[in-house]
């Protein structure tokens, strides 16, 4: 019997600028995700949440949180960049290039810019990447650039679980 390890996340080493991580899958977000993040965020903008006042703006319907679309992208991004960092160090240039509606699905890439090694902590590097996220109509609907700190493989912690070491599959 093989056991297979989902990787969840990478190391500095397994970072090459240039690099693309097409983040699978997307996301259809639906009204109730809007409003429960409305609710949860104390967001209560009549553009998301009333129909009616929708209807009668620029937009003319409901335009999703800006912040929800920047939150499902970057958790889409975790996977693959994230997953086993030590800091997000700081997010930068965060812009909401097109409205995202209702029952919009929005998919997400990464490019990695920069990979460097700590000049203080042998231990760990810092990688710099941009996201691009956009709808079912490929129109570009949020991009941001972000710095990681993350783990060199040598010193990452060890992934554990409270029943390492028994044999689930025993009978």
């Amino acid at each position: 019997m093989t056991t297979h390890e989902r990787p969840f996340g990478r190391h500095l080493e397994d970072f090459v600028v240039g690099d693309v991580f097409k983040h699978w899958p997307g996301k259809t977000i639906t009204e109730a995700d809007d409003h429960l993040f409305c609710m949860i965020t104390m967001n209560h903008h009549p553009l998301h949440t009333n129909d009616w006042f929708a209807a009668r703006s620029v937009q003319g319907r409901n335009v999703v949180v800006g912040n929800l679309v920047y939150s499902v992208v970057l958790g889409m991004s975790v996977p693959d960049v994230s997953g086993s960092a030590i800091a997000n160090l700081e997010v930068e240039t965060l812009q909401h290039k097109f409205p995202t509606f209702h029952g919009d699905t929005i998919h997400a890439e990464t490019r990695v810019l920069e990979v460097a090694e700590s000049k203080s902590k042998p231990d760990r590097g810092v990688v710099t990447v941009e996201t691009k996220a956009f709808n079912q109509d490929g129109k570009e609907v949020c991009y941001f650039r972000r710095r990681v700190m993350v783990w060199k493989r040598a010193s990452a912690p060890k992934r554990e679980r409270p029943y390492d070491g028994q044999d689930v599959w025993a009978e």
